[in-house]
């Protein structure tokens, strides 16, 4: 698998470049994600990954005038690798585990897979939320807050994100890289990492102490590891 993953990898790396998605480093960092998910799941551990690209790409494109006269577009020149590491790190480590270690291989496909949702969750609900909500909200404490704000959530911006994380979840099962009473597990996990990335931007990253790289690369972290702990929880796995 290892030639044609590498081959796969590299076309999805330049085809992202080629749209404008992703910088030169961005690319790169993206060819090694989809190296290390096709070899711990085949051609099937891509798929969740072109998911999480497709509903990128769309969602950030949505509404891009009105995001410019908020101030809040994404740079035309695309996501940077620091960018790209933050939001697929952990799917990448999840991977690259799976691979070391095959006994555990379906175990940490779950948690790569949750890692992913959550990225898609935070991506679509922060784009679509910019794109089209009228009202946005501090997560914590409710009161009103512009659009675009650090921590800031919309009902519009939510909903979407919920749905996003459980797409991602299905696509997983529907190419047979998870069995789909885990897809529950997987979508819950990304919404819950979704919600804790919002949390930690209303607070550490709007005081200063905290990047957005950081805030996304910890809250992949969190989903993943708790999609891990739900199915152990589960028994579904004997260790």
């Amino acid at each position: 698998m290892g030639l044609p993953a590498g081959i796969i990898a590299v076309g999805f790396a330049i085809l992202a470049r080629l749209m404008g998605s992703v910088t030169d480093g961005g690319a790169l960092a993206g060819l090694v994600v989809a190296f290390l998910l096709m070899l711990a799941g085949g051609f099937a551990g891509f798929l969740p990954l072109v998911a999480v690209f497709l509903l990128t790409v769309v969602t950030t494109r949505w509404g891009y005038r009105r995001k410019q006269q908020l101030g809040v577009a994404e740079r035309r020149r695309g996501r940077t690798s620091s960018q790209i590491i933050a939001n697929l790190g952990a799917a990448a480590a999840c991977a690259l585990a799976a691979n070391c270690a095959p006994r555990f291989r379906e175990l940490l496909l779950v948690g790569a897979m949750a890692a992913l949702a959550e990225a898609a969750a935070d991506t679509v609900s922060s784009e679509l939320g910019q794109a089209t909500a009228r009202r946005a909200y501090l997560i914590t404490d409710l009161r009103d807050a512009p659009i675009g704000t650090n921590g800031a959530i919309s009902v519009e911006g939510t909903l979407s994100g919920c749905v996003a994380a459980c797409i991602v979840s299905w696509v997983s099962a529907a190419c047979g890289l998870v069995d789909w009473n885990l897809t529950p597990v997987i979508a819950f996990a990304g919404i819950a990492g979704m919600f804790l990335d919002s949390i930690m931007g209303a607070t550490w990253e709007n005081s200063g102490k905290m990047g957005n790289d950081a805030v996304n690369f910890i809250s992949t972290v969190f989903a993943a590891d708790a999609a891990l702990a739900a199915v152990l929880i589960m028994n579904r796995f004997r260790l």
